[in-house]
């Protein structure tokens, strides 16, 4: 299941050089490797201490994380939404992605000049966002002027598409994103298609210089009042910081972290948000050839995830054996659970816990 995020912003708000410091990736732990797909794309592993922490009671031969797929996006300027700049490019790279990594400008410095001349990210929000509503609208009117004829003959189906297209058409023309709007899964089904940019969750990104890291600032303040009604995350992240870190050893960087006031990097932090932010989840498989991390859906049931590793699995789907992850760790091994009565069968409806250690039982 490969989750892809988009990083977006104005030019030199450090999008790029967060880009490049998830990059390097690596640094964190030899357990997390990086390559490069595409010049711009990143396939990075998501930090999980619960696959460390399994494999050292393993011990196995292979140890598989999950991934997530970050993306350095051109940077945006006024009038992208009818091709100003890298303009139909950019919108295009956004469309693809699953969720948006908004990296805002939250520093003063005079030796990086800003795009437009003074540092405001709540400015610069509203710029990037009204590109993408604008750009939203193209798509839903369209859409709109396609089912408005069959609607009008009586066609329900297509009665309730065009509903739905023209409760998010008023949305967007109040100058608000579609993410807004709270329509359930049924109805976002059927717009589906138009795989709108402002309805995919978002990330705000601040990039704050170095005294800022831990609280934040002026600008933060302000931009953390801009999008309280979003129910947005928005995370403070140092883009000087995290370069001056890259080729730093796993003591020195935890020692540097300590003195910053910090407990975990911001590559780290911005990861793993990254990876929550569709409301994925992990489950385990553990054995002696390898100790694996999967990649769920929240709400997916044991079939479904067993069809993550393979779709025999979930056609076929007999049981799972389930081990809390707690219990696996407290007690020191798959035996030691099954003595316990800790390790569990369960069926079809059952829905999967993040942190699940499951074995799959399938008829071929």
């Amino acid at each position: 299941m490969a989750l892809q995020c988009g990083i977006v912003g104005l030019p030199n708000v450090g999008k790029s050089t967060l880009f490049n410091c998830l990059s390097s990736a690596k640094a964190e732990s030899a357990n997390y490797p990086f390559c490069t797909i595409e010049p711009n794309v990143g396939t990075i592993t998501v930090p999980d201490e619960r696959l460390e922490k399994i494999s050292d009671l393993v011990n196995p031969q292979k140890i598989q994380p999950t991934t997530v797929e970050i993306v350095d996006i051109a940077g945006l300027v006024k009038g992208a939404s009818k091709g100003e700049g890298l303009g139909n490019q950019f919108l295009g790279n956004i469309r693809n992605t699953n969720a948006i990594l908004h990296v805002v400008r939250c520093f003063d410095d005079n030796n990086i000049t800003h795009v437009d001349g003074s540092v405001d990210p709540v400015r610069d929000k509203e710029i990037i966002d009204t590109e993408l509503q604008l750009k939203d609208l193209e798509a839903i009117d369209a859409k709109i002027l396609k089912v408005k004829k069959l609607a009008e003959t009586g066609n329900k189906e297509a009665r309730v598409v065009f509903d739905v297209a023209s409760i998010i058409k008023e949305t967007l023309e109040q100058g608000k994103s579609a993410r807004s709007l709270e329509l359930g899964e049924s109805k976002w089904e059927l717009v589906k298609d138009l795989n709108l940019l402002t309805a995919k969750p978002v990330l705000y990104v601040c990039n704050v210089d170095d005294a800022s890291v831990a609280n934040g600032n002026q600008h933060t303040s302000a931009f953390i009042d801009s999008v309280k009604e979003e129910n947005a995350q928005v995370m403070f992240v140092s883009a000087e910081i995290e370069s001056e870190m890259i080729d730093m050893d796993a003591e020195d960087r935890d020692l540097f972290l300590d003195d910053m006031g910090l407990t975990e990097s911001g590559v780290s932090r911005i990861i793993k948000a990254a990876y929550k932010l569709l409301k994925y989840r992990t489950y385990f498989t553990a054995g002696e050839k390898e100790v694996r991390a999967w990649t769920i859906t929240e709400g997916n049931t044991a079939p479904q995830a067993a069809g993550v590793i393979h779709t025999d699995f979930e056609k076929g789907f007999i049981r799972a054996e389930v081990m809390a992850y707690e219990d696996f760790i407290s007690l020191g091994s798959e035996a030691k659970c099954r003595e316990a009565g800790k390790l569990r069968v369960e069926g079809k409806e059952y829905i999967v816990e993040d942190g699940d250690i499951m074995h799959f039982r399938f008829n071929v």
